[in-house]
């Protein structure tokens, strides 16, 4: 049963100490501790910065949507080389499948014909 009242107490507390926070800043612009050019310079110092941080923002933007864009343009020359070596390699392959097509074609011409010669006896009579 104590604990809801240490609640009550503590944002009781804390609303004094907001409320606090609100009657001194009060009490300052009364007081009018900034005179009209310090606050000037104020202004005017706030406003650079502010610039400065949107043409930084900016540049940060242009910079980032440049490297986006290189990427993106990396990603498309790349998939287009892979495309070309794709066909190629297709075209290679048919390439081999017809030439080991002539070759048993060959063979079996010269297994029909009895010309076949044993390739141990071939380089003897090439001498």
């Amino acid at each position: 049963m104590e604990r809801p009242s240490l609640e009550v107490n503590l944002s009781d507390t804390q609303e004094e100490g907001k409320l606090y926070v609100v009657d001194s800043l009060n009490n300052l612009n009364k007081l009018n501790v900034c005179p009209d050019g310090a606050q000037h310079v104020l202004g005017t110092y706030n406003r650079q910065c502010s610039r400065l941080f949107f043409v930084t923002f900016i540049l940060t933007l242009i910079v980032s949507l440049a490297l986006v864009s290189f990427v993106i343009f990396i990603i498309i020359q790349t998939r287009n080389k892979m495309d070309q070596i794709s066909s190629r390699l297709i075209a290679e392959k048919k390439n081999i499948e017809e030439l080991k097509k002539i070759n048993n074609m060959i063979l079996k011409h010269l297994h029909q014909s009895g010309i076949q010669k044993n390739p141990s006896c071939s380089n003897a009579s090439t001498l």
